[in-house]
Order: C-alpha cells, then sequence, then structure tokens
C-alpha cells in the first residue's frame, strides 16, 4: 500500500465527479463516472456502486481499479491505482450506505467498492507523463 501525500489528498476533496476504470478479464475496459468516491484515510478509498453493472461484473472478475483525479480546483491531475473488494454487508457498509441516504435519500447504494491503493501516476501532459508518482 502506498499513502496520499497532503497535496492529493487536497486535490482529492476538490474533485466532484471521478472517473474510475475497471477491465474484465478479458482485458475489456469500462469507465464509468462516480460521484460518491470518498477518500476515507491516506490508503483507502470507498467507491458507492449505485448502479453499476458492467463495473461490478469487473470487479467481481479483476480487482484491479484506476481512479482519475482532476478537475478545475485540482492544480494538476494524477491517477491513482489499486485493488478492490466487493463489500456487501458489516460496519464498512452500513457507514457507507448511511453516507450516501444522508446526501441522496432515493439511491440505493447497493455495494460499497473499498480500494487499497498500490500506485499513483502522473496524467499531466509534458516530460514526467507517466510517471509513478508514489
Amino acid at each position: 500500500m502506498v499513502k496520499l501525500n497532503e497535496e492529493m489528498k487536497t486535490a482529492f476533496s476538490k474533485v466532484k465527479i471521478f472517473p474510475v476504470a475497471t477491465a474484465s478479464n478479458e482485458g475489456i475496459p469500462n469507465v464509468i463516472p462516480i460521484g460518491f468516491c470518498q477518500l476515507v484515510d491516506d490508503e483507502t478509498i470507498w467507491i458507492s456502486d449505485n448502479f453499476m453493472a458492467k463495473s461490478l461484473a469487473n470487479l467481481k472478475e479483476n480487482p484491479n481499479v484506476a481512479v482519475y483525479v482532476w478537475g478545475p480546483d485540482t492544480g494538476g491531475c494524477f491517477q491513482i491505482k489499486g485493488k478492490a473488494e466487493i463489500i456487501i454487508s458489516g460496519e464498512k457498509f452500513e457507514k457507507m450506505k448511511a453516507i450516501v441516504h444522508a446526501a441522496k435519500p432515493g439511491l440505493p447504494a447497493k455495494n460499497l467498492i473499498e480500494v487499497r491503493i498500490s500506485d499513483v501516476f502522473q496524467c499531466a501532459p509534458g516530460p514526467d507523463a507517466g510517471k509513478k508518482l508514489l
């Protein structure tokens, strides 16, 4: 596991919609916009599955996930990679569900996708594009 630094955590907190990428075992990619993506500590992200279909199927086959962090106020961009675990019950699941329902009561919050951060890469164009940051 790697831990995001303060600059990365600040940038993460300013993003409203996160592009989240998964792939099937055959390598067929899928990218979706996620609004409920929360940094719960320096090395863990929670994603709420409200309407996932292809992404959830991909994660059941292949736990690798990428989250793109960029927005007008982030001062740059980076990609977080990690391994996802699908959590369907328990304390963490109930906590995520309460957070989602407090913000948007009509959303189902069907599963908690817990991502353990393994790598962070530079996404800004230029000579350091694709450089491993963490």
